[in-house]
């Protein structure tokens, strides 16, 4: 079979799983066909920018998998699918970078729990995404830029997975894997018209990645182009580690598969309360770029009823915003953290933050990277930060058994995709219109899907939200929404090749 006669354009696991079946498809060339669209788009041409580190036995692995293939059949759920990892997470043999200078020639010894849960289900890791540095913010960072946005390559891709939602979106994969500690999986999915998701806490070890545990915000998520293929990975991905205490909380809340709550009819009857109080982080309520967005959450929530679910408009969670003020980590917390991640590997670049931020380049680190890696949270705000989240926690589930809602709707991200120029010099805009309520109350799961497109021609998203590990319900109502819709369609700026 000639390479070009299969469109890789939008392809899904399925798609791709059938023309293995079928014998007009090899590994091989799924993996080829995605490296020449990363080799045509991201650093030339439109030069999206998503990848830090492209796989270089990417080509290798296919041809193990073909063979096995053949002579076995598929090794997992994921057959020689091609994977993209946000680079905060461990893959071995690639760099684990964080998007600066700092990290870039640290090799882990191992992989993380996740990317081996990935190989182990014959998943091909292509490459690392691009982030935030450091972890955090929109996509800037001093080891490669900016990633720009697929659909206006003038604006950021969001962050801080925006390296994984652009190379979704863009089909440089068939999927990818983000990390989430404030709105770092959903920003980004939203702005290049995706779907992504936070699942509770719990459900996904953190082991071999920054940003983990005792620190209890940050979590890996799917990220896919389609409901379904988010399900298919996140099956994979979910499952106990010893290394991520975290996990023993989700024990028992992993269902055979998520897959089972893919239902079109699953709006029916559903009761959904809309927040539409404005809870994103510097959003301008007032601004015309607000109105925007709140043009398509609208004409959403139409579509939610449209799709038979019963609207409770609005909800009000009772002191929303001074709660999620109160937002603050733990002292010492971070550097705990530091320490369980870099003592996974015999050769940790830096013992602990402190040495990191003596080292010449970390004046290179971009502004918001620096000042977010320098914090030192004091012991009476984490106090108050505690109080505010179980206060939040038991205001939000209030309203949710008042009202008997099975979901809250709100706006993923309640502004257009900020200017890079705006992000990378004053005014420094960094995640501009993001909610981070799911995060906050840390066991509480998000999905976003796209939910159309402003009249500014930029993605818009929609989220819905849930009680704690009501994670394949959540996946329903996305699900159905999105087949209702189908508001999905890829950038012009990437779909040729």
């Amino acid at each position: 079979m000639a390479q070009s006669s299969f469109n890789v354009v939008e392809a899904t696991i399925e798609d791709i799983h059938a023309g293995y079946k079928a014998g007009t498809l090899t590994c091989r060339q799924v993996v080829q066909i995605y490296l020449d669209r990363i080799d045509a788009f991201d650093k030339k041409g439109p030069n999206i920018n998503a990848l830090i580190t492209v796989n270089a036995d990417a080509l290798k692995d296919a041809d193990r998998l073909d063979a096995l293939f053949k002579n076995s059949g598929p090794v997992g759920p994921l057959h020689g699918i091609p994977v993209i990892v946000k680079d905060q997470a461990d893959v071995k043999g690639m760099p684990t970078t964080l998007g600066s200078l700092l990290f870039k020639d640290y090799f882990p010894d191992r992989d993380s729990f996740v990317a081996e849960k990935l190989r182990k289900a014959g998943a091909i890791i292509l490459g690392k995404a691009t982030l935030g540095e450091l972890g955090g913010g929109d996509t800037h960072g001093s080891l490669f830029g900016s990633t720009r946005n697929p659909y206006d390559t003038e604006r950021t891709v969001g962050g801080s997975s925006g390296g994984s939602a652009a190379a979704v979106s863009a089909n440089f994969s068939t999927v990818a894997i983000g990390q989430e500690g404030l709105a770092s999986i959903r920003r980004p999915s939203t702005w290049n018209c995706i779907a992504g998701m936070r699942p509770s806490a719990g459900l996904v070890s953190r082991g071999g990645v920054y940003g983990c545990w005792p620190e209890v915000f940050g979590s890996l998520g799917p990220m896919a182009r389609t409901v379904k293929d988010l399900s298919t990975l996140l099956d994979v991905m979910a499952g106990y580690d010893p290394e991520d205490p975290i996990t023993a909380r989700g024990v028992g809340h992993i269902p055979d598969t998520f897959t089972k709550f893919l239902a079109k009819d699953g709006l029916k009857g559903a009761r959904l309360g809309i927040l539409r109080e404005s809870i994103g982080l510097n959003a301008e309520p007032d601004s015309e770029d607000y109105k925007k967005i709140q043009e398509v959450f609208d004409k959403a929530v139409g579509e939610l009823k449209a799709a038979g679910a019963e609207i409770v408009d609005p909800i009000v969670i009772p002191n929303i915003k001074e709660l999620l003020a109160k937002r603050a980590g733990a002292p010492g917390e971070s550097d705990e953290s530091f320490k369980n991640y870099y003592g996974r590997s015999a050769k940790a670049p830096f013992k602990t933050p402190q040495e990191a931020i003596d080292h010449p380049d970390f004046a290179k680190v971009v502004q918001r990277s620096q000042s977010r890696f320098k914090r030192h949270p004091d012991a009476t705000k984490h106090y108050e930060s505690l109080r505010a989240q179980d206060q939040l926690m038991t205001n939000f589930l209030k309203v949710m058994a008042d009202h008997k809602l099975d979901a809250i709707v709100h706006k993923t991200v309640e502004h257009q995709p900020t200017l890079i120029k705006d992000g990378i010099a004053p005014p420094f805009t960094d995640q501009k219109g993001a909610p981070h309520l799911n995060t906050f109350l840390v066991y509480v799961p998000t999905i976003t899907v796209p939910a159309g497109f402003t009249r500014d021609n930029l993605p818009a998203g929609l989220c819905f939200i849930g009680r704690p590990y009501d994670d394949g319900n959540l996946i329903k109502f996305a699900y159905a929404y999105e087949q209702a819709t189908h508001h999905r369609r890829p950038p012009a700026s990437t779909t040729g090749l």
